[in-house]
């Protein structure tokens, strides 16, 4: 081995050194945080804000594989409000779901049972099939708004079963009398049940229920912090005991045991305490936003029920790429990818009045062009109607 110099070293390490921050970070920040509140496109875009920061700066220093004081803390409260015996962190959603299913299916063959819009469906790389060898059945609700019993009883097979339901799906809440009912009947035939709870805060704000309320009806459930309560990254998983130790093993072989999760619990935490409280906010803003597009004569998909809408600009002879190419134009930029707006606890309500001046503007437009509400086409009817349309222009 050749002797190693002091000089050799120094250049060594200066080849390995490596700075994450432009000249003009500070100010790039300041720009990024306006951009986000006038982006109508993921509640994941929001940002930890310097409260946030320095409040999760003073978390433990744990190694989250051995054991992780606040993350563990953050994991007991969780658990504690939703009515379960233990809790998990992860890093996502996504792994959330997968490692629930994994846990709970535990000899083949079994299926899946899910809404077709669902995101464990839709959303997660056929992850399902993947990883438990899971096949899913996804299902039509019939009432094109949320699953019911009626519907599912279609469905039953002999093989062993999970059913995944969505609260919100699309920002819609399933009504908690109809999740009991499916809950009941499910459990009577021994069909294990999993709640994606995303955005069910969204549930809890806007219902009044309580999350041990909504959580009751399910083994396990899954609740999203990097959504709509503001967290930059994380999700807990909740269930029994001997569910969440199994679960633990799964994480870990999905690749998901973390080190020093504590400052991602101190986000978490903070994101509960003083992000939850901004929720009605937030979806006052969406009912806002349905209510200046309904008057301007815009169709709307899904409603606001609680943080996003899905509408449509044709009835105004407008394209969804045409609103996306000139939001993206206006002197204080407005960034959409499609058919869906969500708004988020750091939405600006200028931006929605931007949006809406906007399509008046196109709309207005169309007219001047000799365009009339009139000649808008029929829409077609049919009973799965995929409300998520990306903004394509034509070539």
């Amino acid at each position: 081995m050749p002797f190693l110099t002091d000089l050799r070293f120094a250049e060594l390490a200066q080849d390995i050194a490596c700075d994450v921050h432009s000249k003009t970070q500070e100010d790039d920040n300041i720009l990024k945080i306006q951009e986000i509140s006038r982006a109508f496109v993921s509640d994941t875009l929001t940002v930890p804000t310097k409260e946030m920061n320095a409040y999760a700066l003073r978390a433990s220093l744990g190694d989250d594989v051995y054991f992780e004081p606040s993350t563990a803390l953050l994991e007991s409260h969780i658990a504690k409000i939703t009515g379960k015996e233990a809790g998990l962190f992860l890093p996502t959603g996504t792994m959330s779901n997968q490692v629930a299913l994994r846990t709970h299916l535990q000899q083949p063959p079994y299926s899946v049972i899910t809404d077709a819009r669902a995101h464990i469906y839709r959303m997660e790389a056929g992850g399902a099939a993947f990883h438990s060898g899971a096949n899913s059945i996804p299902i039509i609700p019939a009432n094109e708004h949320h699953l019911t019993w009626g519907t599912l009883n279609l469905v039953l097979s002999l093989a062993q079963m999970s059913m995944s339901l969505e609260n919100t799906l699309n920002g819609t809440i399933i009504p908690q009398d109809d999740v009991i009912e499916i809950s009941k009947n499910a459990h009577s035939r021994g069909i294990i049940m999993h709640l994606d709870g995303a955005r069910i805060w969204h549930v809890a704000a806007e219902t009044g229920l309580s999350m041990k309320e909504l959580c009751d009806p399910f083994e396990s459930a899954s609740l999203c912090l990097s959504k709509g309560l503001g967290a930059p990254i994380g999700t807990v998983l909740v269930g029994s005991t001997p569910f969440i130790t199994k679960a633990r093993w799964f994480r870990k072989l999905f690749g998901g045991g973390m080190r020093q999760t504590g400052y991602m619990a101190g986000c978490a935490a903070y994101a509960l305490t003083y992000n939850f409280p901004m929720l009605p906010r937030v979806h006052a803003l969406a009912k806002r936003m349905q209510q200046g597009l309904e008057q301007l004569g815009v169709g709307i998909l899904s409603p606001a029920e609680t943080c996003m809408l899905f509408y449509d600009p044709s009835p105004i002879r407008v394209e969804y790429w045409e609103v996306v190419e000139r939001a993206a134009q206006l002197p204080d930029p407005i960034k959409l990818n499609g058919s869906r707006l969500l708004m988020h606890i750091q939405t600006s309500p200028q931006a929605i009045e931007d949006f809406l001046e906007l399509l008046r503007t196109l709309k207005e437009e169309k007219a001047a062009a000799g365009w009339k509400p009139e000649n808008a086409p029929p829409k077609k009817k049919s009973l799965f109607r995929d409300v998520y349309v990306k903004a394509v222009r034509p070539t």
